[in-house]
């Protein structure tokens, strides 16, 4: 007979078996709002299948065994032939290939393709973001390549399938390749025109031997990879595969696999250059500019992933105090509580609905909307992935000592939370490159200006905010030491924007209230009493 003391009482049942899609109606409304209606039944199918099987307790099982057990460098094989893989969990290949078959790097082929792409990025990698780098970056790679067309025409298709075909082969007999980047180096980081890998141009036109070093190489299981090195005439962008057309292998030697705070599901490396074979895209001398479009797509996926892992933290939040007791009653109905979460959604919300409207600015892609993102994702990517961290570690504090525990999955969630406000740039990166977009881009200003007026007058609260912030563009003295606080508030606007014209008026009333009106704390749960707190926790709460 067990002893009394055994008996489990008052504990939260796991969040599991729901359909991620549909419990997220900011995402949801999002889709519908965005999306050509000739394609939103066929998106929304998509998207309901995927989040149904993210929610299923199978697939979170991938996700804890690929978290537990990380990659592992396999530097030479049996014989002491040099072979440089990494070797990763099955659980891992299952949730990667389920994203390629997805569509998760298929965007750039099909009608709507960001839009849906994004949601399911949003939906999928709640599961464990681990594998979305070598998504993000094989996704990324198409519009870089694409200053080469005939490099675009060969490897395009490969890119964008939906087969995730699993080994190092040469790229023509597979069905689909993944792509990894190189750009960063030891003295340099992030200025990377301080990079001293060199290339030597070959007799072959527009091949080159590299020789140098990458201090972070994304995704180094990849089937190829962009990456930079000086050639002749200046830094340059190539295309370097890890198999050669005959079979042979490249040179690319991985020195050893970072040991990362999170992310630890997914590989990154070290690797050496020595004499390795590299394919130019673009011209000599103009590398930055040709690898940026890698660079722009994968910090709008930071954006989405710091969006999605918001969302999987305020549901675990909302759904545990749903269903956690104390005081003489559910945690969800206590009002402190419920500003506490009331705020929490608030920032997910906030960070869903600019990640997709960003999205479908991409697929627009006309004239209007490219100036549109030149400023707003260098501000997203600021913004959104810096207020993750704080989300994270607040929802973890909604679970109290259970959020402490591994088992939790809460832990997972606050190492992975600094992560996309790193990569593809720091804070103080975007912070720059969106001051050289107000310099010298002035029709960005305007585009940005034109979208947030939009929803002019609809609140007095975002009217004041708007007008300050035109003061302040418009004093440019000691512009790049305040260059944090302006890209702050151009994000806020831009947010306040789209959810004074989108989101139901309780939401809209309290982001208003409290990022644009100066009605909070330093802390979150210090909204305003007075707000209809218990309706916004009641919509990010995860039941399908």
């Amino acid at each position: 007979m067990a002893a009394s003391t055994h008996t489990v009482t008052n504990q939260a049942p796991p969040l599991v078996g729901y359909d991620v899609f549909a419990a997220d109606r900011a995402l949801v409304e999002a889709v519908e709002r965005h999306l050509d209606p000739q394609l939103l039944d066929e998106a929304r199918d998509e998207l309901t299948t995927l989040g149904r099987t993210t929610g299923s307790a199978q697939v979170q099982e991938w996700g804890a065994l690929a978290n537990e057990n990380p990659p592992k460098l396999r530097t030479h094989d049996r014989y002491g032939n040099r072979v440089d893989e990494v070797d990763f969990h099955p659980s891992w290949h299952r949730l990667l290939g389920k994203g390629v078959s997805a569509g998760l790097t298929a965007a750039w082929s099909r009608p709507g393709g960001h839009l849906r792409r994004a949601a399911g990025f949003i939906v999928w990698t709640q599961a464990e973001a681990g594998h979305g780098c070598p998504l993000s970056m094989t996704h990324a790679a198409v519009p870089a390549l694409r200053a080469d067309p005939a490099l675009a025409a060969e490897w395009e298709p490969r890119l964008t399938s939906t087969v995730y075909d699993q080994g190092l082969r040469p790229a023509a007999q597979k069905a689909g390749v993944l792509f990894g980047m190189g750009m960063t180096e030891k003295q340099g980081g992030s200025d990377v025109r301080a990079n001293t890998t060199e290339a030597r141009p070959l007799a072959e036109d527009g091949t080159y031997e590299l020789t140098g070093h990458k201090w972070f190489c994304s995704a180094p299981m990849s089937d190829g990879f962009l990456v930079l090195a000086q050639a002749p005439g200046g830094l340059t962008c190539f295309l370097v595969p890890r198999v050669l057309a005959d079979g042979t292998r490249n040179v690319f030697r991985i020195q050893r696999l970072k040991d990362k705070l999170g992310n630890r599901s997914n590989a990154s490396g070290e690797v050496e250059f020595d004499g390795t074979w590299g394919r130019r895209v673009g011209d000599e001398g103009r590398g930055v500019r040709t690898i940026i479009e890698m660079v722009s797509a994968t910090r709008l996926d930071c954006v989405l992933g710091a969006a999605s892992l918001m969302r999987q933290a305020v549901a675990q939040a909302v759904h545990h105090s749903a269903h956690r007791e104390a005081f003489g009653g559910r945690l969800i109905d206590k009002p402190l509580m419920r500003n506490v979460l009331a705020d929490l959604a608030l920032e997910s919300e906030a960070a869903t609905t600019l990640a997709m409207r960003l999205a479908a600015a991409y697929d627009d892609g006309g004239e209007e909307e490219r100036a549109f993102l030149r400023l707003a994702v260098p501000a997203a990517k600021y913004w959104v992935t810096k207020r993750c961290t704080p989300v994270a570690v607040e929802a973890l504090e909604c679970l109290g000592g259970n959020g402490y525990v591994e088992e939790s999955g809460m832990p997972r969630l606050l190492r992975e939370s600094p992560l996309n406000s790193i990569w593809e740039g720091a804070g103080n990166v975007q912070a720059l490159d969106l001051l050289r977009a107000l310099q010298r881009e002035p029709q960005a200003l305007n585009a940005f200006l034109r979208e947030v007026g939009l929803a002019r007058g609809a609140d007095h609260r975002l009217d004041g905010a708007i007008k300050n912030l035109l003061a302040e563009l418009a004093d440019l003295d000691g512009i790049e030491a305040r260059a944090r606080r302006l890209v702050e508030r151009i994000a806020l606007v831009l947010q306040g924007s789209l959810l004074v014209r989108y989101a139901p008026s309780e939401v809209a009333d309290a982001f208003c209230a409290s990022r644009l009106g100066g009605d909070w704390g330093s802390a979150f749960g210090t909204l305003p009493h007075s707000l209809d707190l218990a309706t916004v926790v009641e919509r990010a709460r995860p039941v399908s």
